[in-house]
């Protein structure tokens, strides 16, 4: 008798190739999936990192910022307030018309989301040596390989950590606008804390979120679709607690 998947042991709603699918089959099915998403997230990081890096290294970071002949800093100018703001657009875009959208429009949208930050973040090269750069990084790729690992193997529900963490970050946020007036080392300081331990608790919860979404893809043509989405949500996570950890481990210029 052939080991098969009981749907009632499903998170969600099973896809269409769920039913009828041995056990070995369904977790060979799904670590693809996974697989899928780590690849896009991964290559997205990568490619986002050799934007900034060529977007610095040429000279174009100039492009989007103005500097002031008295003191030498450095502001955004309107194309610069462009390329920052951008990104959040093609988030939102893919987020809600993603059911709309062919595959292939939402992998190109993707990509070009991940040079657009690329360009965005060319300017962290201005405020922080090349080595602190490049030690973030890799411990900030330690940490998510680890938590993403936990979110996909722990067979404790995250939901509910889920939920606070979003209103965490909710408040984080609200914590940012005000410092932009108070201008609050303290404050940017505890933002910085509080915003690695909530991507941190992010990563794992969406690693779990993402594991469970594919009962409903398995087997369908949204399967590319939800990968995609799937590795824009951990591709956030992974630059957001990047950009944290590089606040306060960071050494500046």
């Amino acid at each position: 008798m052939s080991n098969k998947v009981d749907p009632r042991f499903g998170r969600g709603i099973p896809g269409n190739g769920y039913a009828g699918t041995t056990a070995a089959e369904y977790d060979a099915g799904l670590r693809a999936h996974m697989l899928s998403v780590y690849n896009y997230m991964m290559s997205a990081v990568m490619l986002t990192g050799m934007v900034a890096l060529g977007t610095f290294y040429t000279g174009l970071y100039q492009l989007f910022y103005n500097s002031n002949p008295a003191t030498g800093a450095l502001s955004p100018n309107i194309l610069g307030w462009i390329v920052m703001l951008a990104p959040l657009g093609f988030v939102f875009v893919l987020g809600f018309r993603f059911q709309r959208m062919s595959e292939g429009g939402m992998q190109g949208l993707f990509w070009a989301f991940a040079v657009l930050m690329g360009l965005s973040m060319s300017s962290i090269f201005l405020r922080y040596t090349g080595p602190s750069i490049a030690f973030t990084f890799f411990a900030t790729a330690a940490a998510f390989a680890g938590l993403s690992l936990y979110g996909y193997t722990t067979k404790r529900d995250l939901s509910r950590l889920g939920t606070f963490l979003v209103m965490g970050l909710v408040g984080i946020l609200v914590a940012m606008l005000l410092n932009i007036f108070f201008q609050s080392s303290a404050l940017a300081l505890a933002i910085s804390i509080l915003g690695v331990l909530i991507f941190a608790g992010l990563t794992a919860h969406d690693t779990q979120k993402i594991k469970e979404t594919y009962d409903y893809v398995a087997g369908t043509d949204m399967a590319g679709k939800a990968a995609i989405m799937g590795a824009l949500t951990l591709y956030l996570d992974f630059i957001n607690l990047f950009t944290f950890l590089l606040n306060f481990l960071g050494q500046r210029e």
